[in-house]
């Protein structure tokens, strides 16, 4: 048996005809950008966040960089920072960059390796501008404290949600509890379109109405350029096809709960480390990712048995070649380190199959009793 990590394939093919009427639909209207469709998914969107605003734009990493700069924070060129995890994409601290602001690191918790809030304050310096944190894997950080400390230092908090669909904490959706939220609609996400797709949420007017004009090269109206923005917009065919899938998103994710419950119960008592969750936390189970100090003798047995697995992420943000320039003298990050060692991600997703799963699970416990 072959398990891919992720097939795409199966979804596409569950919901062809659907998806085929929606791109039609768009197709007949002759109307393919900042039509309709995008105006429908916003406000889908929003509702489904109970949030006022939403604005599409073209990619995950655009919405950060859109947020981070029409909150108002951020003076291009001018040295600002700010904060983000040291453990995420590399996208996270390029969206920064983009915003002409510069990123500066913070270690993870070791049990949720979630931003530390502990490790924050120490690094609030006269520079910084804001806080960016990563809902990692679609976990939660400690909200409560990081916006605490934002409040307190006069910083704004700009959530990545961008794995976080239909993630919620006490009952609000992740993505609504800071001045602003980049979401990621690339094809992998909960939430995927065909493409490169995101959307800024806020529940502020003015950052709303300053990303709108942002995405559309800062006019304001035809052909009068207000704000150097970007060409960032969210495309009407892949608005049509997002507004199908957010229809499901809810029963989706229920899926990819029950297998994660599943993998819960068989690896209890094995040597591998499931990342935990707050009971108030209703997780939208994006990744599967376990802990073990034998990780790659276990992927390559479970490769072996033709079970797909990913390593997310294998190298710190701190230690990419291209963002090694931001750290600070002497910071260090053990934590995120040892994580990058030793986590990998099973695969989980609606389509997979029961018969699969349990290859999985008889795979993984196997491979322990060996």
């Amino acid at each position: 048996m072959f398990v891919p990590f992720l097939d795409l394939k199966r979804e596409f093919e569950r919901d062809r005809a659907e998806t085929e009427q929606a791109i039609a639909r768009v197709l007949r209207s002759g109307w393919y950008i900042l039509g309709p469709e995008l105006e429908a998914l916003e406000t889908e969107f929003a509702r489904y966040l109970k949030i006022p605003y939403a604005a599409g734009v073209a990619s995950g990493t655009d919405a950060l960089t859109l947020a981070l700069e029409a909150a108002g924070v951020i003076q291009p060129q001018k040295s600002d920072e700010v904060i983000t995890s040291a453990l995420s994409a590399a996208f996270s601290a390029l969206a920064i960059c983009r915003a002409g602001a510069v990123p500066r690191f913070v270690d993870v918790d070791p049990m949720t390796l979630q931003i530390d809030p502990g490790q924050i304050e120490p690094i609030i310096g006269p520079c910084t501008r804001a806080i960016l944190p990563v809902h990692l894997y679609g976990h939660a950080c400690d909200l409560p404290r990081i916006d605490a400390l934002a409040r307190a230092h006069h910083l704004v908090m700009i959530e990545d949600a961008c794995q976080a669909h239909g993630s919620r904490l006490k009952g609000a959706a992740l993505g609504t509890c800071g001045a602003a939220a980049g979401f990621s609609f690339y094809p992998t996400k909960n939430l995927g379109a065909l493409g490169d797709a995101g959307m800024v949420v806020t529940c502020d007017v003015d950052t709303y109405l300053r990303v709108k004009k942002l995405r559309h090269g800062g006019q304001s109206q035809a052909y009068c350029h207000e704000m150097l923005g970007l060409n960032s917009r969210l495309d009407e065919i892949q608005a049509a096809v997002l507004r199908l899938k957010l229809a499901r998103l809810d029963s989706q994710n229920e899926k990819r709960r029950q297998i994660a419950v599943r993998y819960d119960e068989a690896f209890a008592d094995l040597d591998l480390t499931v990342l935990p969750h707050a009971s108030d936390f209703l997780p939208n189970r994006h990744l599967y990712p376990v802990r073990t100090s034998r990780r790659e003798d276990l992927r390559g047995y479970l490769l072996e048995n033709g079970i797909e697995t990913l390593v997310h992420y294998p190298t710190p943000l701190p230690y990419q070649p291209a963002l090694k320039q931001f750290v600070l003298v002497g910071q260090q990050f053990p934590v995120a380190e040892k994580a990058a060692r030793e986590i990998f991600s099973l695969p989980l997703y609606p389509e997979l199959m029961e018969a699969e799963q349990q290859h999985i699970i008889r795979s993984v416990h196997r491979f322990f009793k060996m």
